[in-house]
């Protein structure tokens, strides 16, 4: 994981799909469930998916905290 990744998680927003327009730290976790069964999209946006994929599965969404509003 690219530190620089944790910041992009919530300032990049989804740019389609049900969630268009979320940031990706704010997707609710079935989507991001949803994804992980179905498969990630490539490039960026996937990498970064499935990141917040991991932490909200394992309950670290406080590490996102202290990035908020920077």
């Amino acid at each position: 994981m690219n530190p620089e990744d944790l910041q992009k998680l919530v300032t990049r927003v989804m740019p389609y799909g049900k969630y268009k327009g979320t940031l990706i730290a704010d997707l609710p976790g079935h989507y991001l469930h949803w994804f992980a069964r179905e498969g990630f999209p490539p490039g960026e946006i996937g990498r970064l998916l499935a990141l917040m994929f991991e932490l909200d599965h394992n309950g670290l969404h406080g590490l996102l905290a202290p990035l908020r509003g920077r």
